[in-house]
């Protein structure tokens, strides 16, 4: 592995363990992403950026299911917020500093994100997110990654 990211050197520091999964950076599908891995696309999860609506303007990154769309009216009611839109391409990119792709909620730590994560991660001993630049993902335990992320689930109403 040529890079170490934020993201490990977080999970190093908190001496959580961790396996690097690196795939093409050209590739910016978590389903696309888990085929490349041999992994089940349910267990590799990507990071989306979800815009509120002021005064509680703060977005919030929320990891679910690579194979799977989120539901902002589930989102909605989790969060206790009414409204909620997905941020488009050049938002999500502007508010994290991360190419899409390569957007992850561990990489953006202690940024002022609120963090949430689908309940379906509650299935799963481990799971794979992104490390913060494209074409590679991080796995490890899910109680780690709330743990460390203080990422709260989203749970269907």
């Amino acid at each position: 592995m040529s890079v170490k990211t934020n993201a490990m050197r977080v999970l190093d520091q908190r001496k959580v363990e961790y396996q690097v999964h690196e795939y093409s950076p050209e590739i910016h599908s978590a389903v696309e992403a888990a085929q490349t891995m041999g992994k089940p696309p349910e267990c590799v999860y990507k990071t989306l950026v979800v815009m509120r609506e002021a005064p509680r303007a703060k977005p919030l990154l929320v990891m679910v299911p690579g194979d799977r769309e989120l539901d902002l009216r589930v989102l909605a009611k989790s969060t206790g917020d009414k409204k909620l839109r997905m941020a488009t391409q050049k938002e999500a990119e502007s508010l994290t500093g991360l190419l899409v792709g390569g957007i992850g909620a561990l990489a953006l730590l202690n940024r002022g994100f609120e963090i949430w994560i689908d309940s379906a991660a509650k299935a799963h001993e481990r799971i794979c997110v992104n490390a913060g630049q494209r074409g590679i993902n991080l796995e490890l335990r899910v109680d780690d990654l709330r743990k460390v992320t203080g990422a709260r689930w989203v749970e269907p109403a």
